[in-house]
């Protein structure tokens, strides 16, 4: 990009923190124009690859994430370097972009509707088509005092809670393996402790149909915050997802509100607002598009394998219920994704 000139109190940023209302240099070197919106384009493995920055008038600039671009103060840019009447011209909506260079000198010399800069000093540019991002996600804050007291206070130590449901499902093999490894000691810093509280409390709900034991193993787990690390916090995830479900059922609402609120937090935690931006249009994404493992339970059933069938079968069932905390999504509705998690419960019961 050709720089501007020193006696312009200009300043370089990457393009990434592009913003609204900034009044970006354009390729040319000479002329300004003032950025409407800014589009991010992520690529396979969900980072920032392509900023698509759409200009005032309608026209769009490519711009690699990671490029350094010049922005002109607000006062400087009404009245941007090169643009007196006869400085006009537009640039394309790939204009910078590879394959597509600036307009040349000819391109933009002349006046009338080819080319003439808008009042304000942004340039008008032809219009070109850019997907919209998705919606903006709620604000959501961490467990507050009163979201705290919505969940009973323990009673006892975590290892009694887990002997307690114990002792009252002892013919169930599925809860004294879990009690038995939880019984020598409970570290909430372990991440397979983590995950044997969290199948403990699906096992007493989905299979044993006890919400009050589930619930209770399941609190041990979703009073914890979210500590930066994603392994352990998948358990609490699960477990808070659940929580939910069941305080749903129970008519709880509030306290199943509190727990959807506790899963959501991590999502505000992003004080950067470039990565917030990409954060929340990835994770739009996989709730738009969630793994419901229909191949593999597809498999399962055409190999004749039951057990196989429905330890997929409570993968999904984990995943609609993940899906059911954050409110669905766009491709799957409330009415829809309550119909799919009866059938999961129903089947994983059977």
């Amino acid at each position: 990009m050709t720089h501007p000139p020193a006696s312009r109190n200009y300043s370089q940023q990457q393009a990434g923190a592009l913003q609204s209302g900034d009044h970006l240099l354009l390729p040319d070197g000479g002329r300004l124009a003032e950025v409407q919106r800014v589009d991010v384009e992520t690529d396979d493995f969900g980072t920032a690859a392509m900023v698509l920055a759409t200009l005032t008038g309608g026209g769009v600039l490519r711009i690699a994430a990671g490029s350094l671009v010049t922005i002109a103060p607000a006062d400087e840019a009404l009245h941007p370097a090169g643009s007196d009447s006869n400085a006009a011209g537009a640039v394309s909506g790939n204009a910078g972009a590879p394959g597509h260079p600036a307009p040349t000198a000819p391109e933009q010399a002349g006046g009338g509707e080819a080319g003439g800069a808008v009042a304000g000093g942004a340039v008008e540019v032809p219009a070109a088509v850019v997907p919209p991002l998705p919606p903006a996600p709620p604000v959501v804050t961490g467990p507050s005092e009163e979201d705290l007291a919505l969940i009973p206070a323990l009673e006892g130590t975590p290892e009694a809670v887990v002997e307690a449901v114990a002792q009252a499902h002892p013919g169930s093999v599925g809860v004294l393996l879990l009690s038995e490894r939880l019984a020598k000691g409970i570290n909430t810093k372990s991440g397979s402790c983590l995950k044997d509280l969290s199948d403990l409390a699906h096992e007493l709900f989905i299979i044993l149909k006890d919400a009050e034991s589930a619930l209770a193993v399941a609190d041990l787990l979703n009073v914890l915050p979210f500590d930066g690390n994603p392994g352990r916090w998948a358990s609490v995830e699960s477990s808070l997802a659940l929580s939910s479900y069941i305080c749903r059922r129970l008519g709880q609402d509030q306290r199943a509100a509190a727990y959807e609120r506790f899963l959501r937090a991590p999502d505000a935690m992003e004080v950067d607002p470039f990565k917030a931006r990409i954060n929340a249009k990835v994770r739009q994404r996989s709730l738009n598009e969630p793994n419901l493992y229909d191949k593999e339970i597809f498999r399962a059933i055409d190999n004749g394998s039951p057990d196989a069938e429905r330890e997929w079968r409570l993968l999904r069932l984990e995943a609609l219920l993940f899906l059911r905390a954050h409110g669905g999504s766009e491709t799957i509705g409330g009415p829809d994704l309550e119909r799919r998690i009866g059938n999961e419960l129903e089947s994983v019961r059977g």
